[in-house]
């Protein structure tokens, strides 16, 4: 975990109430740092939607994380975000939707709260370090000069995809504890350790969509909902009514509301034509995708083809693939075989091994 040099470096711990971070924290403490925890207010009930005095959920997290630093004896800070959130994730998100793109907004959220807006706050309490609990690993490579972000050593918990947004600066004062652990074994720690949250389930939704209903919640958000418009084939027939381009996603079969004599999947959302386009099984496979807003962590710039492995989406395995920079903010992948609903919005992390080499937001 570094040299006793870098030991000396105090932490903040980022504890959002659940194991993962729980855990991340007494390891470090162990370790024999200077640890502190601190938890993100990131939203308010009216900020998703849910009546100003009815529980929270965020609120239930940050009782457990001040219990857990109570239990470890360390100093528990909690840090009122959510303008920042709402600005830079929540906006970000229900945004893309509208423009007819599928956002994963955990990236943003790492991207903009955990190592922006929470390192800057850390960094006026004199703490080196960020500590989180994803289940990533950093190194460093002495030949090129380059931080690098790796995968974890479980594969089935690998949390690199939503970090590839990390800078150099980031990654040499971030610290993933868990990188090298099983979730049994993050679990089995807990419990020897005596931490309330061993037996605590993992989140699962976006934490501001509990409900996983997300058309639900943008209407709510925007107070407003969204016009009707055609369903329509590749060719331009149409073929019904569709209602509101935010329900759908590329890929989507069920929930179309349509009687077809076969099969057929949403490929494209066109939010200026109000229209969904729709499409049989076969022709939702590409070969080839660009990518924007693009960040490179094992090398500065991609001038040659590269061979990589990438993923399209945080669920999905990597897929063998070639990638080249096309502009000093743009990246072409193509794949040794096509994939299925390369999805805008969506990021595509791009591997070499276990390095993450970097990656962008489908275009």
């Amino acid at each position: 975990m570094g040299d006793e040099c870098e030991k000396a470096g105090g932490v903040t711990v980022a504890m959002s109430g659940g194991v993962d971070s729980s855990v991340a924290a007494y390891l470090l403490l162990r370790e024999g740092r200077d640890v502190i925890g601190a938890t993100m207010r990131l939203f308010g009930n009216e900020d998703i939607g849910l009546p100003r005095e009815s529980a929270c959920c965020s609120l239930e997290d940050v009782e457990d994380a001040r219990t857990v630093c109570r239990r470890l004896g360390i100093e528990h800070f909690v840090f009122n975000f959510s303008g920042a959130f709402r600005e830079r994730v929540i906006e970000r998100f229900v945004s893309a939707y509208e423009r007819g793109e599928t956002p994963n907004p955990c990236i943003d959220c790492n991207r903009y709260l955990k190592f922006d807006v929470l390192r800057q706050r850390s960094r006026e309490l004199s703490r080196e370090f960020v500590a989180t609990g994803h289940y990533a690993r950093t190194s460093f490579d002495a030949e090129t000069g380059r931080q690098l972000l790796l995968r974890a050593a479980d594969r089935e918990k690998d949390q690199s995809y939503v970090l590839y947004s990390m800078t150099q600066d980031e990654l040499a004062h971030t610290l993933f504890p868990l990188g090298g652990m099983t979730k049994p074994e993050v679990r089995a720690a807990a419990e020897a350790a005596g931490l309330p949250t061993a037996a605590k389930h993992d989140s699962q939704d976006i934490c501001f969509v509990p409900d996983g209903k997300y058309a639900d919640f943008i209407e709510g958000y925007r107070k407003k909902t969204y016009p009707d418009g055609d369903f329509v084939d590749t060719e331009g027939h149409v073929l019904g009514r569709h209602k509101g381009i935010i329900r759908y996603t590329v890929g989507q079969r069920r929930g179309l509301g349509l009687a077809l004599p076969a099969p057929m999947y949403v490929c494209a959302v066109d939010a200026e034509n109000n229209t969904v386009v729709l499409s049989r099984g076969d022709e939702l496979y590409s070969s080839r995708l660009r990518a924007n807003n693009i960040n490179l962590i094992s090398v500065p710039s991609i001038e040659e083809p590269m061979g990589v492995t990438a993923k399209i989406r945080y669920s999905q395995r990597e897929r063998p693939a070639t990638v080249l920079q096309t502009g000093e903010d743009e990246i072409e992948v193509v794949f040794d075989e096509p994939q299925r609903a390369v999805t805008r919005g969506q990021a595509v992390v791009l591997y070499d091994g276990d390095r993450v080499v970097g990656g962008g937001t489908i275009c």
